[in-house]
């Protein structure tokens, strides 16, 4: 095949009429006289000005407005533009499902009607029941700067916590729903960035960690130090709220908060950075009093935690497995680790326990594999999938005997499907309609050895029927860092489904993943 790089065939679009007229000329950006001084050695940066908030400051809303002008200016004068977006939003305009996810018996899901900014919470009192909007970000701002972030549900259904962030900050604000109502409740919590909201079991309150309030005049300009873990009670101020942990000590951890499942315990992950490292906390809310106790005291490994059987907590690790296994430690014997489901071939992404089994995701060859084992760690079967792809979802309860995951891959539209725990299979819900006919295109996976000898896998998406012999012009993608691998997806401009709701794990997003995992 003769191939042909992505940037290069956009890169040809754009001299084809680049060279055609003038040159193009860019407002001036001024430079400040700005030096600060690290370790001895003075450091320029002229530009630190265009740091300021562009809804505050004049200099940088004009400059932002030059600039923009140049660059739509000249994009407006490319021939092939109007086309292309014709097309393009063509492909993209058809509706977009999250898989279904529970609580309180209702089911919810977030759905995109094609070209919406950003998707739409949804409850049904049944699978079969006609769906009802809980939450539109759509309507919150004209331009769509204002977005959904995270959402947490109360088990009992009544509440659904949810983060506001606004012009793309990872600042967020907390508000509460009442789901049979719809009413917003008065509640706003703030200050809160690189958190979840984990409900207790009263359903009363949550646990959730936020930075203090900066002084005046320097909001969004101060470093992420001194998080701190708080409890907020549904109907209470945010003055209110009871602080639970803090470690003045160490200003640089953060931390990601839990409830176990059966309401006993509130697990607390520490990290530091985005590396995948933890140090891992629990306190017994049977104990009012009672103060969190070190598990994990060190940033050697990660813990990211699963679930738990009373005292004994399972854990996604890599100690001694760095493509991750399942272990578990006995609070009463917290120097113990022992194996339930070891290292394998493949490696381990991640492990929810739905049924009473644990469900562990493994990318095999940049590909999803999913297998269900017993708690103590015996293989019971791997769900078969409709091909190569990538699968997202399998959230649940220990009580579920249903759970559900999206499919989808590069000739594949998302597909949601139902899974039951007890028997294994897997009921098609639904699949969207797109602007063609995926039934004419083909995916094969190839792998071809690197100079030392590793495999490396490749995906090639061709029209059923083309002959591979290298006259066809190709379209070459890859990418590399982070950790994150190039699964086989369909690729829309909403594969970030707005609020992440059902698991921000999902998102694929290396920060979120590496903060969020084991929190959720």
């Amino acid at each position: 095949m003769k191939p042909i790089a992505l940037g290069s065939l956009i890169l040809t679009l754009v001299l084809n009429t680049a060279f055609a007229g003038d040159k193009l000329k860019y407002p001036p950006t001024k430079q400040a006289e700005q030096v600060d001084t690290f370790h001895g050695v003075q450091v320029a940066d002229p530009y630190r000005w265009l740091e300021d908030d562009v809804r505050q400051s004049k200099d940088v809303a004009a400059w932002v407005e030059a600039e923009n002008k140049v660059t739509f200016d000249y994009l407006a004068s490319l021939p092939q533009r109007e086309a292309i977006k014709k097309r393009l939003t063509e492909l993209w305009n058809y509706e977009k499902f999250s898989a279904p996810f529970k609580a309180g018996g209702r089911y919810f899901y977030f759905k995109n009607d094609g070209l919406q900014n950003q998707s739409v919470l949804y409850k049904l009192e049944s699978l079969s029941a006609e769906p009802v909007v809980l939450i539109d970000p759509n309507a919150w701002s004209k331009d769509g700067t204002i977005a959904l972030g995270a959402t947490s549900l109360s088990d009992d259904g009544r509440f659904v916590a949810y983060s506001v962030a606004d012009a793309g900050s990872d600042w967020n604000t907390w508000r509460i729903i009442e789901i049979e109502t719809g009413r917003l409740l008065p509640d706003e919590l703030k200050w809160v960035k690189f958190s979840g909201a984990a409900w207790t079991p009263d359903n009363k309150g949550f646990f959730y960690s936020r930075y203090d309030e900066p002084p005046a005049g320097a909001a969004f300009q101060r470093e992420n130090l001194n998080q701190k873990v708080f409890y907020h009670r549904v109907g209470t101020s945010q003055p209110e709220d009871v602080l639970v942990y803090k470690r003045p000590d160490e200003p640089a951890w953060g931390f990601g908060t839990r409830v176990t499942e059966d309401g006993r315990y509130l697990v607390i992950n520490i990290w530091k950075g985005t590396d995948d490292k933890y140090r891992v906390l629990y306190k017994d809310l049977t104990e009012p009093y009672g103060m969190p106790i070190d598990l994990i005291d060190n940033f050697e490994h990660e813990y990211s935690f699963i679930g738990n059987e009373g005292p004994v907590f399972f854990f996604q690790t890599d100690l001694e497995a760095p493509r991750k296994r399942v272990v578990s430690i006995d609070l009463r014997k917290p120097t113990q680790v022992h194996e339930l489901i070891p290292q394998s071939s493949d490696t381990l992404i991640g492990v929810d326990v739905v049924a009473n089994m644990f469900v562990a995701t493994y990318l095999m060859d940049a590909k999803t594999q999913v297998k269900m084992y017993s708690l103590d760690g015996g293989f019971i079967r791997e769900v078969d999938f409709p091909g190569i792809g990538s699968a997202t979802g399998f959230g649940g309860k220990r009580t579920d005997t249903e759970t559900f995951y999206s499919f989808s891959s590069f000739a594949t539209p998302p597909t949601i499907f139902r899974y039951d725990m007890l028997t294994g299979k897997s009921t098609k819900l639904r699949q969207a309609d797109v602007k063609f006919n995926p039934d004419d295109y083909q995916v094969e996976q190839v792998f071809y050895p690197s100079k030392d000898g590793t495999k490396v896998s490749m995906f090639i998406t061709s029209k059923k029927g083309v002959k591979l012999d290298g006259t066809n012009p190709t379209i070459l993608y890859g990418y590399g860092g982070f950790s994150i691998s190039l699964t086989p997806s369909f690729f829309d401009r909403s594969d970030r489904l707005a609020g992440n709701g059902w698991r921000l794990r999902d998102t694929q997003l290396a920060w979120w993943r590496r903060i969020w995992r084991g929190m959720a």
